[in-house]
């Protein structure tokens, strides 16, 4: 009995002696932590006073520094997007990211800081935060018309890659405040890099992507999408026995109206027994219809027609007005485990969405003495304005939607559009305030080009070139003005290592190829007498093929028609009642000024939807000499015939 009364004490006493030490451990947390805080020797700190530092400290930790810099540094495979929260008359490109290797140390360096463009003044701005993403990239990020960008994913490596990481964290930048928040989600696409984001309504679509594990590479054909009212991922699953599109990388993924439309990519397979690994070049096209319940969402593939660009990697499509415009990209012959042998583009495509056709574009020659505009009647801009709104409101009166308590909203929307729009045809051929040297040709051939547009301009940054086994970086930055495509403005262009590259390559081959040339140069001469005819024969059919194919179908003959040389403003004022009866029947429900904006909208879709055809029947005018007759006549006054 006295032996189980001593064991209770005994365990009694070790467990107030375990408490002690418990109790002292967490005083001495407590001193540990109101060290930090800056007051150790106030035991009993102000509550008010420990918030106060909490909330300094996460304002140092959310700080944004805000410097102005020359340009952004070199570096390759960063995130560009448009700013959709820019003002209407602010242009604004958003970089982030990206990675540069030093050829002289062979040792790479990634960035996560975050830059601005504005092309109006050549203004370039560099944000810097503690609260930003990790270094990386080949991260893929889209914006969204709310004013925020989603990023996700992305690589990183040791200085000299000996190590290789990708990231499956996600985070949303506002665009206006240049703020990033990280997305905490349990759910989400793993870790990726080579894929791509788009939007549709209120949802960012990711797709595919490889990861890297070392011994081999693995890709990705899985769907997500981000809801942006919830800030949460989905994986969208199809039912079995769908079809669906290889897995794949480097891909190409533009917006619509119903979904996103994929197109080419890139993925590896396996070429023999021992795991070698051969690349796989992609170039089909596939459209995602998007529904609002997700179990509804289903890939349909699209068949090839007509025209298509050669086959190629490294190119990747940005979105402009219901189409994607497409620039260079690389085709590898021969892809062994010890050589390679490949092909650069620099050409220029579209493809439009509605008649899944692509074209090709091409940089037309500047003509400053052409007179590139309808001559008009004598009527002044507002003028014609107020006409037009007499007349559209006469129209909505008639079929009793004129709705007096609108606001403005629309109204000045429309307005804004219009008067940019005769600012941009104001300014034709005059050089602006910052002079930049204006290209007559396409870039340097080049994949991995980083593309957007930001309103109707074309942006092509940097982007890799190979010889040999060695990368060169183009370090450039240029625009291309889609609505004219007369010529490429050039930021900046840095070719000296690409061209010595080219010399000595040349130099090289030469020497090799000098007595292969020789011995062979008499044969050959036999030989090309008699094929020179058919050689001949063939590409004048090839050339009138490619004739036929550039002329650009009309997906809706039933819609008014733009004139040769006729600006979007003077368009709108010639056919406004047209669309506006078009917007009627088309949205029973809208009213007043809100059938004004949906007659503009379309009016403006048809514009852009014709516009390639017109440029190639503008040239031929143009050929002819006759743009300077080309006028509109004012019928509003009556004129004596003599």
């Amino acid at each position: 009995m006295a032996k189980k009364k001593k064991d209770k004490e005994a365990k009694k006493a070790r467990a107030e002696q375990k408490m002690k030490k418990s109790q002292a451990k967490a005083e001495s947390k407590d001193k540990k932590r109101a060290k930090k805080l800056g007051d150790e020797d106030d035991e009993d700190m102000d509550i008010e006073e420990v918030l106060a530092n909490f909330k300094k400290e996460q304002e140092q930790f959310e700080k944004i520094s805000v410097e102005s810099v020359e340009r952004l540094t070199k570096r390759v495979n960063p995130c560009m997007i448009a700013n959709p929260s820019a003002s209407s008359n602010k242009k604004e490109l958003l970089f982030f990211g990206g990675e540069y290797t030093n050829p002289s140390t062979s040792t790479t360096t990634f960035y996560n800081d975050l830059y601005t463009f504005t092309p109006d003044n050549n203004q370039w701005k560099r944000f810097t935060s503690q609260n930003s993403p990790m270094p990386r990239s080949s991260a893929a990020m889209a914006a969204h018309s709310s004013g925020i960008a989603l990023l996700h994913g992305g690589e990183f490596s040791s200085p000299k890659q000996n190590t290789f990481y990708h990231y499956s964290d996600s985070w949303v930048l506002d665009c206006n405040t240049k703020e990033w928040s990280k997305i905490d989600s349990k759910v989400g696409p793993s870790a990726r890099s080579g894929h791509r984001i788009t939007v549709w309504k209120n949802f960012f679509i990711l797709h595919g992507g490889f990861r890297d594990l070392g011994t081999s590479t693995t890709y990705l054909g899985d769907c997500w999408l981000f809801d942006i009212t919830t800030y949460k991922w989905k994986q969208v699953e199809f039912p079995p026995n769908h079809p669906l599109p290889d897995a794949r990388s480097g891909h190409s993924l533009i917006p619509t109206a119903d979904g996103a439309i994929l197109w080419g990519g890139y993925c590896k397979i396996k070429a023999n027994k021992k795991g070698y690994q051969k690349g796989k070049i992609l170039s089909d096209c596939w459209y995602l219809k998007m529904k609002s319940d997700i179990s509804g969402i289903r890939w349909e593939r699209r068949k090839k027609q007509g025209f298509q660009p050669s086959a190629r990697v490294g190119c990747s499509m940005a979105y402009h007005k219901n189409r994607g415009i497409l620039f260079g990209g690389v085709y590898d012959y021969e892809e062994t485990e010890e050589s390679l042998e490949s092909e650069f583009f620099n050409d220029l495509f579209s493809y439009q969405v509605e008649s899944n056709r692509w074209y090709s574009l091409s940089i037309k020659s500047r003509k400053h003495n052409a007179n590139n505009a309808v001559k008009k009647s004598g009527k002044t801009s507002k003028e014609q304005e107020k006409e037009l709104k007499d007349l559209l409101d006469s129209i909505l009166q008639k079929a009793n939607l004129l709705d007096k308590t609108d606001d403005d909203e629309d109204e000045e929307e429309i307005s804004n559009a219009l008067a940019k729009a005769d600012i941009e045809d104001e300014e034709g051929d005059e050089e602006s305030a910052i002079e930049h040297t204006i290209l007559t040709q396409l870039p340097h051939p080049r994949f991995n080009a980083t593309t957007a547009v930001v309103d109707d301009s074309l942006f092509i940054y940097g982007g890799i070139w190979e010889q040999g086994d060695k990368d060169f970086m183009v370090d450039s930055l240029y625009s291309i003005d889609l609505n004219k495509i007369d010529g490429v403005t050039m930021y900046w262009e840095d070719m000296k290592d690409i061209n010595k590259a080219k010399e000595l390559g040349i130099q090289d081959s030469d020497e090799e190829d000098d007595d292969e040339d020789d011995d062979e140069e008499d044969d050959d001469d036999e030989e090309e007498g008699d094929d020179d005819d058919d050689e001949e024969e063939e590409e004048e059919e090839e050339e009138e093929e490619i004739e036929e194919e550039l002329e650009y179908p009309d997906p809706r003959p039933w819609l008014p028609h733009p004139k040769a040389f006729e600006s979007l403003r003077d368009f709108y004022v010639r056919e406004g009642p047209a669309f506006l009866e078009w917007a009627i029947s088309n949205n029973r429900d809208a009213r007043g000024k809100h059938l004004k904006k949906h007659s503009f909208d379309l009016c403006q879709d048809r514009w852009w939807e014709r516009r390639d055809q017109l440029r190639i029947e503008e040239d031929k005018l143009e050929e002819l000499g006759a743009v300077g007759g080309v006028v509109e006549r004012d019928t509003s006054k009556s004129s004596k015939r003599r």
